[in-house]
């Protein structure tokens, strides 16, 4: 049987890459697999993880504004990294107290 004349409507399927979503309280931890697209970013991995479902307790902007993370090296731009496989992208806590007034704390109970 001939094959139909003109351009084919069949596109290759999109390469899939594996990675990993990672969020932390500190009485429990999420990590959600995710098969996305090469080229997907840390910022849309943490969207398609759906992490406001694990933790309904905390506001979505907790997941969608934070600073993120590959194996706990900060990312400078994660709207714009690009993940490869095998990636774990860990979605930071805002920090309760400044390190600095921390130590300061430390050191007076310390000194006592």
């Amino acid at each position: 049987m001939p094959l139909p004349a003109g351009p084919m409507s069949c596109m290759a399927a999109e390469p899939l890459i594996q990675v990993e979503v990672a969020y932390a309280l500190p009485e429990r931890q999420c990590i959600v697999p995710l098969h996305v697209p090469l080229g997907t970013t840390a910022r849309q991995a943490v969207m398609l993880a759906g992490l406001e479902r694990h933790f309904p307790e905390l506001p979505p902007a907790r997941f969608h504004e934070a600073d993120l993370g590959i194996f706990g090296a900060r990312l400078r731009d994660p709207d714009a990294h690009r993940l490869r496989a095998g990636d774990r992208v860990e979605v930071y806590r805002p920090l309760e107290i400044d390190p600095k007034q921390a130590r300061a704390q430390r050191a007076a109970h310390a000194g006592r």
